[in-house]
Order: structure tokens, then C-alpha cells, then sequence
């Protein structure tokens, strides 16, 4: 339980109504209950629900009125939700210290006020920050080094001599660092292309469940610094992801592609194998990049253009009934009109 007032503090918002009043937890604007606080984005969701949810409180924008609850007022209210659904959350699911059934390399290093669930394996020469948590069967390759602070869900591997930097959240099922996909060719079938490189995840990143990043086939793939990654997203050999990227839910980066800073890739995108993304691009859902972009690039469809001349492209399409109709009609009457021509030219002088 938590008082308006203290998470007001916590969101550094401005406090209208009792201060006092207690709030149990937290949920979506049309399921909160009594005892519950929710957000309203904006302040067409707010004047959409304001009537109609039973939430106890509010977080809104600061230039919301009559919101006829107690509320606080923040700048962004979906980073102010964020902030109060962390005071709510719980802890991982684990013991601390090391689990008996782990079975850890003589000469592995594991730092202070770290948790190592129920079989685990980490290898030799492996590294394992101070603070950071291994939930159970999470594999840890010999020589690989993890940062402090990380939090490994269960049946996560990660594969050898690969570098995780520090505050790096890796969710279940996820695979770091196997074989990217890499053959030749032959007549006799097809040979396959050893990769001995790396990976390397810098600071605060986050991968989702299932996903896949692979090694390089020799450098190394890099994540950078922040970015976020959904789940069942594929990550080719020797990508380079920018910082502060987002990648959302079964997107497929092909090897060697370059992307830039602060890129989002919407659900189920991809971008072909080297290529360059630039700075600050958005690529919808469902878009495919099959070439270069310049910083600042909107793209959709398949293959990717600009938004604007996609949605073009659509609203065009949507009319292709209509002007196939309009066709076959004028088609009729220019052959209509051809066959009064030839009766005409076919006619007796005496007729004529």
C-alpha cells in the first residue's frame, strides 16, 4: 500500500486531493478498481474515460481539469505510470547466494552478492558481476564476462567469450551468441562458414524472451549502449545496433547491417544484410529496408519507402476496383465504337 502523496513525491507531480488517500496498486484506465491509481495519456483518453473508470486516482497531464478524482499532474504521464508500476513490482523469484546444483568452473570469477539459481552452469574463466542474479538452467560460456547488476531469467544462454556490460536484463529462452547463419554453396551440398567472433552488449540493454543475437562470423556484433529488444527478435552476424534503440517483437536484422542511434523498428520489420540505417529512424510494422537510409528517414511497407508516399500508394490501391471497372467500360465503348467505324467504312456507296 502506498499513500497519493508519497507517490506524487515519487513522481515529482502536482498533488490534487488528499494526500492520504491510500492506493493498493495499479491498473489500466477502464479496469482500475477502487483502491487502484491508472494514467491517462493524453487528454482525450482522460475527457474518453474520466466518466466511466473506477480508478481511485489519476495520473494526467498538467493541463488536464475536472478530472472529478483525486489526481496528480505530471508532464508525462505514461513516464509517470512507469515510475509507480516499478514502486508496485516485485523482486525475481529467487534465493540468494548460490543454489547447490550450480555447477560453476573452479576458475570462473563470481562477485559479491550474487545469486546463482538451481543449475546453472557457468564456465571457465567466465566473469559474473557483483549483484547480478542467474535464475535456473541459464548457461554462461567459458571466458564470457557479465557486468554488475544483470538479471538473467531461466534457460537463457549465453554463449562463450562474449562481453554483457553492466544492468542488462536477458529474459527467458533467449540465445546469446551462437553460430550466425553462414554457408558456401557447392554442388555437393553446402559447407558451413565457422564463426569465431564475439558479441558484445553494452550498458542498460534489454533483450526479450526467445530472442537471438548472433556471434560474428570474426569481429563482433554490438548492441548498443540502451537499447531496448522484444521478443523473438533476430539479430544477424555482425550487426551493429546503435544506442537507445528500440526493436520491437520478431524483427529480423540480416548480418553486417550498420544501424544508427535512437532507431525504432516497429513490430515484425526487417532491414537486409549490409546495409546502413541512419540516426533517429522509424521503420513501421511490417516494413522491410532493402536499401540505405539517411538519418531521420519514416518508412513502411514492402519493400520500405517514405510513409507519406506508401500511404499514398494504399489509398491508391483501395481504388483499384472502381478503376477496373472504369477501364473495362472504356474498353467496351472504344470497341464499340470500332465496329461502327468498320460497319460504316463496309457500307454501299448507295447506301452512303
Amino acid at each position: 500500500m502506498r499513500r497519493l502523496g508519497d507517490l506524487a513525491k515519487l513522481v515529482g507531480g502536482e498533488l490534487v486531493g488528499s494526500g492520504n488517500l491510500a492506493i493498493e496498486g495499479v491498473a489500466p484506465i477502464a479496469e482500475a478498481g477502487a483502491g487502484e491509481i491508472s494514467f491517462a495519456e493524453s487528454l482525450r483518453v482522460l475527457a474518453k474515460y474520466k466518466d466511466h473508470t473506477q480508478a481511485a486516482a489519476l495520473l494526467v497531464p498538467r493541463e488536464a481539469e475536472d478530472v472529478g478524482r483525486p489526481h496528480i499532474k505530471v508532464a508525462n504521464p505514461r513516464l509517470a505510470f512507469a515510475q509507480v508500476l516499478t514502486e508496485f513490482s516485485w523482486a525475481p523469484d529467487t534465493r540468494k547466494g548460490i543454489d547447490p546444483t550450480a555447477v560453476i568452473d573452479e576458475t570462473a570469477e563470481v562477485g559479491k552478492d550474487v545469486t546463482i539459481g538451481p543449475q546453472v552452469i557457468v564456465g571457465a574463466g567466465a566473469k559474473v558481476g557483483r549483484g547480478t542474479i542467474l535464475m535456473g538452467g541459464v548457461y554462461i560460456g567459458a571466458g564470457t564476462v557479465l557486468g554488475e547488476d544483470c538479471l538473467v531469467y531461466p534457460h537463457v544462454c549465453i554463449r562463450e567469450r562474449l562481453q554483457i556490460g553492466s544492468r542488462v536484463t536477458v529474459h527467458a529462452g533467449a540465445v546469446i551468441g551462437e553460430d550466425g547463419f553462414g554457408f558456401v554453396t557447392l554442388p555437393s551440398g553446402h559447407v558451413k562458414v565457422p564463426h569465431i567472433g564475439t558479441v558484445i552488449i553494452e550498458d542498460d540493454v534489454e533483450i526479450g524472451a526467445n530472442s537471438a543475437v548472433e556471434r560474428g562470423t570474426c569481429g563482433a556484433t554490438i548492441i548498443g549502449r540502451g537499447t531496448k529488444i522484444g521478443n523473438l527478435v533476430q539479430v544477424g552476424h555482425n550487426v551493429r545496433l546503435g544506442e537507445n534503440c528500440l526493436v520491437v517483437a520478431m524483427t529480423g536484422i540480416a548480418g553486417s547491417a550498420i544501424i544508427g542511434d535512437r532507431v525504432v523498428m516497429a513490430g515484425q520489420s526487417g532491414i537486409a544484410g549490409h546495409l546502413t540505417v541512419g540516426d533517429d529512424c522509424v521503420i513501421a510494422a511490417r516494413g522491410l529496408v532493402a536499401g540505405d537510409l539517411p538519418p531521420g528517414s519514416f518508412v513502411s511497407g514492402f519493400p520500405a519507402r517514405s510513409h507519406r508516399e506508401n500511404m499514398r500508394i494504399l489509398a491508391a490501391g483501395r481504388k483499384l476496383p472502381e478503376l477496373l471497372k472504369r477501364v473495362k467500360q472504356l474498353e467496351d465503348q472504344l470497341a464499340s465504337m470500332a465496329q461502327d467505324d468498320i460497319k460504316v467504312m463496309q457500307l454501299p456507296e448507295d447506301e452512303e
